[in-house]
């Protein structure tokens, strides 16, 4: 939801004011301006710079089956040029605000389960197959078949579930909750900070960025979010230098001595496609690519559905105009992520932060590619704003598409209400998009054949739900 106030739409049948640019993007079609687009795509990246560090973390961290392991370094590179490519690649082709970059649990995947039983250019080389898997369903035309058969009740589901993740991706990301380590001797999961209390300069950071992006939304201020981002991180870097803190968490709000860093590029392009298959077999071969399939094309198609909805960029059946170019991009991103070393690109929920800014267009995502390729070279200033400043934006975006979409579902009935509800709360209490997708389609499909209304499901969804059947029972068939 934007904070700025409606830019002027021309008349219909003239060109927009704004010259190509405005043209190409269909700016000023889409009820944005220039300004606009700027602001939105550097929120969106301040909002996901954090992968910079993080993907190269998590991955470093895992050794192959010959106990080799990845160089940070490198890794720090692959993330942020793989991000750059995509995003921008996304911005121009797709001309939608989606940023992409490695994904969150994806990586994870990759790091502790395909690693492990083959070597890292192996492991890779079932990432790119992933990704050449989906430009194959996109050029069949099955991806988008599959988006186009879901009902708009269960959209409106998947947009809240995208919505209510992201803010518990800000609340736990800052700090302002975190998980029990030993939650079995406890009535609650989660608790307040890290001990149960709000302790710290880092949470009382985020407090004030929170506050700070929730007034300026009420007040209609332009530039809301990204004012509090740089508000915040300012105060942080003033905190950090008076005061002793014993941890910010991943980012540390300090003005780095070097702020120039050159990237390696020795992990681009080391890969083998089928080496893996010789490794583990042709079955789990093939099961392993399906995992990092499954994630990747429900991951981005809640994503996309989500970001869409809140951007207005969807028609009154809550479908895309132009989303085969879309999800090919995606299928591209997937394939870059392997071949780069860096793991499956994806489209990331942050984007939401650029939208909150006002941005409608790829324009945004110019501005944000262009930072992640700045980061090549400015990797220590990029990675230099905390997460506590940055996460108060996904609160108050989580609670706009909220806001948005809830009116929209068809309470009344059951067999619609109940699968939105069961995929709305599974997102965030699973912490994964597919895992809510996937358990809102199975939860669809049995409560539409128990009404006797089974004709009414399309085909699409039913093949869609016996492979998330299929998913979930492969620990139990002993397939993973």
């Amino acid at each position: 939801m934007s904070t700025s106030a409606p830019a002027k739409v021309p008349a219909p049948g003239q060109p927009p004011a704004g010259g190509a640019l405005d043209r190409y993007f269909r700016i000023s079609e889409r009820g944005s301006t220039l300004p606009r687009e700027i602001r939105g795509g550097v929120a969106t990246f301040f909002a996901m710079a954090y992968i910079i560090v993080l993907n190269p973390i998590i991955l470093s961290g895992a050794k192959d089956m010959y106990g080799h392991q990845l160089d940070y370094g490198q890794l720090v590179t692959a993330t942020a040029v793989t991000a750059a490519f995509t995003t921008l690649l996304m911005g121009v082709i797709g001309n939608v605000p989606i940023a992409l970059a490695a994904g969150l649990g994806v990586n994870t995947v990759v790091a502790l389960q395909l690693a492990p039983r083959m070597s890292w250019p192996d492991a890779m080389g079932m990432v790119v197959l992933a990704g050449f898997v989906v430009m194959l369903l996109v050029a069949t035309g099955l991806r988008e078949r599959v988006m186009n058969a879901v009902p708009l009740g269960l959209r409106k589901g998947i947009s809240i579930g995208i919505g209510l993740f992201i803010m518990i991706i800000g609340l736990v990301d800052s700090g302002f909750v975190s998980r029990i380590p030993d939650a079995a001797h406890t009535t609650v999961p989660l608790q307040l900070g890290a001990d149960g209390h709000l302790n710290g300069w880092p949470v009382l950071i985020f407090v004030l960025g929170a506050l700070l992006t929730l007034a300026l939304i009420v007040r209609k201020v332009p530039g809301a979010i990204l004012i509090s981002i740089v508000a915040m991180t300012v105060l942080a870097l003033i905190v950090n230098a008076t005061a002793t803190i014993p941890s910010w968490g991943l980012t540390t709000p300090k003005w780095p001595g070097n702020p120039v860093a050159t990237p390696d590029f020795g992990l681009l392009g080391k890969v083998s496609l089928f080496g893996g298959f010789d490794k583990v077999g042709v079955l789990t071969g093939v099961l392993f690519v399906f995992t990092v399939l499954l994630s990747c094309f429900f991951d981005a198609m809640g994503t996309i559905m989500g970001i869409g909805d809140e951007a207005k960029l969807t028609d009154a059946e809550g479908q895309m105009p132009g989303i085969n170019k879309v999800l090919f991009v995606d299928g591209i991103a997937v394939a870059a992520g392997g071949a780069s070393s860096s793991s499956a690109t994806t489209c990331f929920v942050e984007s939401t932060a650029g939208v909150g800014e006002g941005a409608r267009t790829g324009a945004a995502n110019v501005v944000t590619g262009l930072l992640f390729a700045a980061a090549l070279f400015l990797t220590p200033v990029a990675t230099m704003v905390p997460s506590q400043a940055a996460t108060p934006a996904l609160v108050a975006v989580g609670f706009l598409i909220l806001s948005h979409s809830i009116r929209d579902i068809d309470w009344a009935d059951y067999t619609i209400a109940i699968p939105a509800f069961v995929t709305m709360l599974m997102m965030p209490f699973t912490y994964s998009i597919t895992n809510g997708i996937g358990m809102g389609f199975l939860t669809f499909v049995v409560l539409r054949l128990a009404a006797g209304r089974g004709r009414e499901v399309p085909v699409a969804l039913y093949v869609v739900a016996a492979v998330f059947g299929f998913y979930y029972l492969m620990p139990a068939l002993g397939l993973t």
